[in-house]
Parts: C-alpha cells; structure tokens; sequence
C-alpha cells in the first residue's frame, strides 16, 4: 500500500468509514418526510444516521476537508451516501426542490427552515 493511501485507511468506527453494503437509493426510514410529519421524520433521521455514524454530515461537526486533504476523497463520499439517504426519505414534492444541492448539512438545515414551524403548530 502507498504511503498516501495509508494515510487515509479508515477504520469502522471513523464517520468517514462507509461499510461495502451501503446502499446510496435506499430509503432511510418510514414514512418519508411530507410537510406534516418534519418532527418525527427528522428524529428517525437522525437515529438511523447516528447508527451508521453519520449525523456528523447534518449537525455541523463533519467540516469538509479543502481538497488537497488526503479526507476529502473520503468526506465527499460519505457527503454524497447521507444526501442520496436524505433525497430517497422524502416525499417527491419536497425531492424536487433539494434535488440539487450538494451538502447533506444544508439539505438539512434548508428542511428544517421550512418544515420545523409548521410541523410544530400541527402538535
């Protein structure tokens, strides 16, 4: 192995780790995200990604790396896998207007500007 690529060997408990069977289509929870359930679909979020150690990539502590980091290869990866999990856990509706956006922590930031009140007065 070359000096580089062991420098960014990741073990499985590294939130930069992604096991081989990680599916990006794949929907994360149940039900996915409509307008009226943000609460509880952000909590099962949040619990699923904290499983496969991946909350970092919505709570702001998985800084992207700049791109001469032997880790950025390895965040844009795992960047990528948590934004296909969150576009596959939402409602067509909502898919179409975060389709684009390339940072899983502004995907869900953008969410919960838009979904976090409503849902709250429906409780």
């Amino acid at each position: 192995m070359a000096k580089e690529e062991a420098s960014t060997t990741l073990t499985s408990e590294s939130y930069l780790y992604l096991h081989p069977v990680e599916s990006p289509a794949v929907a994360f929870v149940s039900p996915v995200l409509d307008s009226t359930n943000y609460h509880s679909w952000s909590k099962s979020m949040l619990t699923a990604l904290s499983a496969k150690n991946k909350s970092q990539f919505v709570n702001g502590s998985a800084k992207t790396p700049e791109k001469e980091n032997s880790l950025f290869n390895a965040w844009q990866r795992c960047n990528d896998m948590v934004v296909s999990w969150i576009i596959h856990s939402v409602s067509s509706n909502i898919r179409q207007n975060i389709f684009w956006m390339e940072n899983a922590e502004d995907i869900w930031n953008d969410l919960k500007a838009r979904f976090f009140q409503g849902d709250m007065l429906r409780i």
